[in-house]
């Protein structure tokens, strides 16, 4: 059988969901193709105004829907989960949504001090929904936000295997466990998807009792799950390729070309909306 994902971002973040679905079924007979659509015309989303976003997600993904014909569409984007996936169920009903925001509840779980970090884009942690997502499975831990404006972009070129700095990434940690009773987290959780390329980075720089989540295995998992409960049967069983487009004007990018060609991602397409 073969099942046809959209996965959604503003940028390379949804790929560590997309890495972690197709680990995920490698012991599997399932034939899984996963177009990936990367907004990058505006990004970071983080740094957007909402309702902008919110009528820009809602159409370009309704463009892609007919378009591309998706069984399940993943919006691995935080920012665009917590603003717009009610929308995106609403205007889109035939069509199965997975969001993706941060891991308020599985830290809350885990964290022994009941202090929790959470390390997202600045546009996440001022939101509301972050607070009622505290209220709802973090009620008895207190959750210090920082709203970083720089790691998204720093994920990226980590990435591509481009050059950085990673005195960059510890000014962004330290500024998170420098705030007001933050010498007490336990447990940090990721609050942009773009962070799982950085992960690495930012459990080498702090310290050593911090436990970082990433809620990427989690996403992919639950995607899977949808697709293997659904009674839903594909058209054919043809496998089809894996697609990458993106939404800014044409331009060449060598290095994220090597970094998805082991995705199945061959080429790079414009997506005219």
């Amino acid at each position: 059988m073969t099942y046809h994902i959209l996965a959604f971002d503003s940028g390379i973040g949804g790929l560590g969901i997309v890495q972690s679905l197709q680990q995920q079924l490698q012991n599997t007979s399932f034939n899984l193709s996963i177009d990936y659509l990367e907004d990058n015309l505006i990004f970071p989303y983080g740094e957007q105004e909402d309702n902008f976003l919110i009528q820009r997600i809602i159409n370009l993904i309704g463009i892609a829907i007919d378009r591309l014909e998706p069984d399940l569409v993943i919006i691995a984007c935080n920012t665009a989960s917590t603003i717009a996936l009610q929308a995106l169920r609403e205007n889109y009903p035939n069509t199965s949504f997975v969001g993706c925001v941060p891991p308020i509840r599985w830290a809350a779980r885990i964290s022994q001090s009941k202090h929790i970090g959470l390390l997202a884009t600045r546009a996440t942690v001022r939101r509301p929904y972050l607070t009622s997502l505290k209220e709802q499975f973090a009620a008895d831990c207190q959750l210090i936000g920082y709203g970083s404006p720089t790691l998204a972009q720093i994920a990226e070129r980590v990435f591509r295997q481009e050059a950085y700095n990673s005195e960059d990434i510890q000014k962004e940690i330290d500024a998170l466990l420098q705030m007001p009773s933050a010498d007490q987290i336990d447990t940090v959780c990721l609050g942009c998807t773009h962070y799982t390329f950085v992960l690495p980075h930012l459990q080498a720089l702090s310290p050593r009792h911090i436990q970082w989540l990433d809620p990427a295995n989690a996403v992919a998992k639950h995607a899977l799950d949808i697709m293997l409960q659904s009674n839903h049967l594909p058209n054919n069983n043809i496998p089809r390729k894996n697609n990458f487009y993106y939404t800014a004007l044409p331009t060449e990018d060598k290095a994220l070309l090597t970094q998805i060609l082991t995705m199945g991602y061959t080429d790079l397409s414009h997506f005219e909306s």
